[in-house]
């Protein structure tokens, strides 16, 4: 044999040796359906990731509150167990308090409002807050403004949700609000709803149409009203302790991914709003929606939680949501 011979098979031998380079295992945790906005947005999330880093990483989903409940999930971020995870805005006010400011009722004019406000300085500030919770807040995703669905009856004005059973996220500002509307709000973690829901442990929820939607609530619920009483971000967010295991392209492609999956979740969005309230009533749920006088209704009746507003957050913070062109 050669010595080129032998040189080439001994290098051969050492390439088979040779361990392949380990993929990075991306575990993605989310609540809601893969066929869900949230699903929308975690799959662009991947499909740009993998487009922009090749084989540096591997995608595990995890819909439909496979890994637990939205704040279950936020500490697994938290401690590096999971890396990912798209999630409402329901518990968010428990890791940085600020983000709250977005849920006070009646605060914004439509969606371009909000998510103007969002993806300009306001929302971004509170994004860089995430930082020194153990969290990498990449962008303010969406759901979209919430209704409320119950089993008990149509609602016209506060007087019908005096004593609603309405399930609520663990949020303090909608709390508030619906105490102060004198419903019953019963904060209650998502993958418990549907079931207490068909028990009669609660009588309604308040979700976006784009939840309402995919995850059929028509199927356990009589009434729907298009209440518009809040808007709902999203968010999402990777552990800091993977994101500061990173490399610099390798976070430039995160946020590249983070702002396609949520252009996709906005689009999604846009669509069930022209088509999902069609799509509930041939469902054979029964419609109505609050006029602009019944909004002012509930908003004089929720003044007492604006007066704790504006104690927990800082007024000309709110102006300054208001007055966002």
């Amino acid at each position: 044999m050669s010595i080129f011979r032998t040189l080439a098979t001994a290098g051969a031998f050492a390439t088979l040796a040779m361990p392949a380079i380990a993929q990075t295992e991306i575990k993605l945790g989310y609540a809601l359906a893969p066929d869900s906005h949230y699903g929308v947005a975690a799959n662009k999330f991947e499909e740009v990731v993998l487009a922009e880093t090749g084989d540096d990483f591997t995608f595990r989903h995890f819909p439909s509150s496979g890994l637990g409940g939205e704040r279950e999930v936020i500490e697994g971020l938290q401690i590096g167990t999971i890396e990912a995870t798209i999630v409402s805005s329901g518990t968010l006010a428990n890791f940085v308090p600020d983000t709250g400011v977005f849920d006070i009722p009646f605060l914004f004019r439509d969606l371009g409002h909000a998510r103007r406000t969002l993806d300009g300085p306001i929302g971004q500030d509170i994004l860089a807050k995430f930082d020194a919770v153990g969290l990498k807040a990449l962008a303010w995703g969406e759901q979209g403004f919430r209704h409320i669905t119950n089993n008990r009856n149509q609602i016209e004005g506060p007087e019908d949700v005096q004593g609603l059973k309405l399930r609520t996220m663990e949020n303090p500002v909608h709390l508030s609000a619906f105490n102060a509307m004198g419903a019953a709000p019963t904060p209650m973690a998502w993958p418990e709803v549907i079931s207490s829901l068909q028990q009669g442990v609660i009588d309604g929820q308040e979700n976006p149409l784009s939840v309402i939607v995919s995850v059929k609530l028509d199927e356990v619920q009589e009434y729907l009203t298009l209440s518009g009483h809040v808007y709902s971000p999203a968010m999402l967010l990777v552990s800091k302790p993977f994101w500061d295991g990173l490399s610099d392209d390798q976070k430039a492609a995160m946020e590249k991914a983070a702002s396609e999956a949520v252009t996709a979740m906005r689009g999604f969005v846009d669509d069930v709003e022209t088509s999902g309230v069609e799509t509930l009533k041939e469902r054979g749920m029964k419609v109505g929606e609050l006029s602009a006088e019944q909004k002012a209704e509930f908003q004089a009746a929720i003044q007492s939680a604006y007066e704790g507003y504006y104690e927990t957050y800082d007024k000309a913070l709110i102006d300054a949501i208001v007055a966002t062109e």
